[in-house]
């Protein structure tokens, strides 16, 4: 996971409404999350490639269907560089901490 691609990736509001929709609702297919944007579905797939990249998503081929859930370890990595820039305490301990 590069932070910039993660950064990148949030900084759109479509992008932060999927991860919130996946948090909060959990794994859904491409057309379920597109349902409920009011944007061509060319556009959602070019978010969800934004998404993917920065590993934010995890992606499962169920038959024709692709079925996309929020990949919490790199999500935990992001809200812990987050609180690290802030000053804050981290989520979770540090790797090597963990490996204990």
């Amino acid at each position: 996971m590069a932070i910039d691609d993660v950064f990148r990736a949030l900084s759109d509001p479509t992008r932060r409404a999927v991860v919130r929709l996946l948090r909060e609702e959990g794994p859904q297919t491409a057309g379920e999350i597109a349902d409920r944007f009011d944007l061509a579905r060319s556009t959602m797939s070019g978010h969800f490639a934004v998404l993917k990249q920065a590993g934010l998503l995890v992606v499962e081929r169920q038959g024709a269907r692709l079925v996309y859930g929020l990949s919490l370890s790199v999500f935990e990595e992001t809200v812990d560089a987050v609180m690290e820039l802030l000053g804050g305490t981290k989520v979770r301990p540090a790797k090597r901490e963990r490996q204990r």
